[in-house]
């Protein structure tokens, strides 16, 4: 047993190496801001691993999933990402919420640029509607519409103040995860 969880039934908690591939993808987004993923004042918090999946849930609710067995648990909690073969960690768009709650670089697309975003494209000058103040190139950022809800994330192909001397078809966003993902790798989210 660990910190009261079973290993044999929930899954278990992220090893060091593990945590520090996961802080350290989701430091790219939100920086010091991951503290807060931990240290929370309502409840207690974990990283939970399950099949290669990264599950982030209350320790009560690790606690209630702990009698189920491996194979009976599709999942519990919010998955934020997964290890790949190579053991690399990739986050995945359920977690677009808490990286927009704590994001500190973001980029707004324009509406014309929206239904292209969700299509899976990387965001062109054209299409950039506003971007924060000081990013810095290949940052991480949460991409917003102008009504400031978020629509994914990716990784800037400029700083700010390079994206202002491009031309319209120049890319300033690369693509890394959108909402509608949910209806088109529904096996790659969901399972």
């Amino acid at each position: 047993k660990r910190q009261g969880i079973n290993a044999e039934y929930m899954g278990r908690q992220l090893t060091k190496d593990e945590a520090e591939l996961v802080f350290g993808k989701l430091s790219k987004y939100i920086g010091s801001n991951t503290k807060y993923l931990v240290d929370r004042t309502d409840e207690e918090w974990v990283f939970m691993l399950h099949e290669r999946r990264v599950w982030y849930m209350s320790r009560k609710l690790a606690n209630f999933a702990e009698p189920v067995a491996r194979d009976n648990l599709v999942g519990c909690g919010i998955c934020f990402g997964k290890f790949t073969h190579h053991g690399k960690f990739v986050l995945t768009i359920s977690c677009v919420d808490f990286l927009a709650q704590y994001a500190q670089f973001k980029v707004w697309v324009k509406p014309n640029q929206e239904q292209s975003f969700l299509y899976g494209n990387n965001v062109t000058r054209a299409g950039l509607g506003r971007i924060t103040q000081g990013t810095p190139r290949y940052q991480g950022v949460v991409v917003y519409n102008m009504a400031d809800i978020p629509l994914g994330f990716g990784v800037t192909a400029q700083s700010t103040e390079g994206c202002h001397k491009l031309d319209s078809a120049a890319n300033v966003l690369f693509h890394e995860a959108d909402i509608a993902e949910y209806l088109r790798n529904e096996d790659f989210v969901v399972a």
